[in-house]
């Protein structure tokens, strides 16, 4: 372990993939946050599509969506998923496994009343992955809730937080000739102990 210093330096996963989005936020052009979050329907097919991370706590990544989209289904059926987070600015990436629970509490209040407020009708108006007519329709429905719900909308029923409690957490960092340098961190379960190792570019 004692050649993982540098950006690979620490004791504490969560605690470096912060500090890399940390980085991330001064040399990504756009959505340093974004993660390909990937899941699975009942036929074991996967599915894969860019969310917004927004959290990085002591023991999991949290991010928000639609509890009623095909996203949410796949999350609530399987329990589990996975997603990785690339900085092409940085030549680094961040690749994660694990169990997921929902935030469906004050965390999740506190994170929607800090979101636009068009956002925040947004989230009323949309019927996530269901098909839509037009644009049109779309935006007519928004103006039906902004009427509706006034300036101060509450968090809707159907929309909150997942929490991803990983099992696994990959550091990559770009290397010369594609000898790339990879750290997996491995845990049997949320709050067991990690085993380390250096992996193959």
């Amino acid at each position: 372990m004692n050649e993982r210093d540098g950006i690979f330096a620490g004791t504490d996963p969560f605690v470096i993939a912060a500090r890399w989005l940390d980085e991330a936020r001064d040399s990504e052009p756009n959505d340093p946050n974004a993660i390909a979050l990937a899941t699975v329907d009942d036929s074991d097919l996967p599915n894969v599509r860019m969310v917004l991370l927004k959290e990085i706590e002591q023991n999991a990544f949290v991010f928000y969506t639609n509890y009623e989209s095909a996203k949410a289904a796949e999350l609530d059926s399987a329990g589990k998923a996975a997603f990785v987070m690339h900085w092409k600015s940085l030549r680094r990436q961040i690749r994660v496994r694990g169990t997921i629970t929902r935030e469906s509490g004050p965390q999740a209040d506190e994170y929607y009343a800090s979101r636009s407020l068009k956002s925040r009708l947004g989230a009323w108006a949309s019927k996530q992955s269901q098909p839509l007519s037009s644009r049109a329709a779309l935006m007519a429905e928004v103006a039906k809730v902004t009427a509706k719900l006034g300036p101060n909308p509450p968090r809707p029923p159907f929309w909150g937080g997942y929490r991803l409690e990983p099992v696994e957490i990959e550091f990559w960092a770009d290397g010369a000739f594609r000898l790339h340098d990879r750290f997996r961190w491995q845990r049997d379960h949320s709050g067991s102990p990690w085993q380390i190792q250096r992996l193959n570019p």
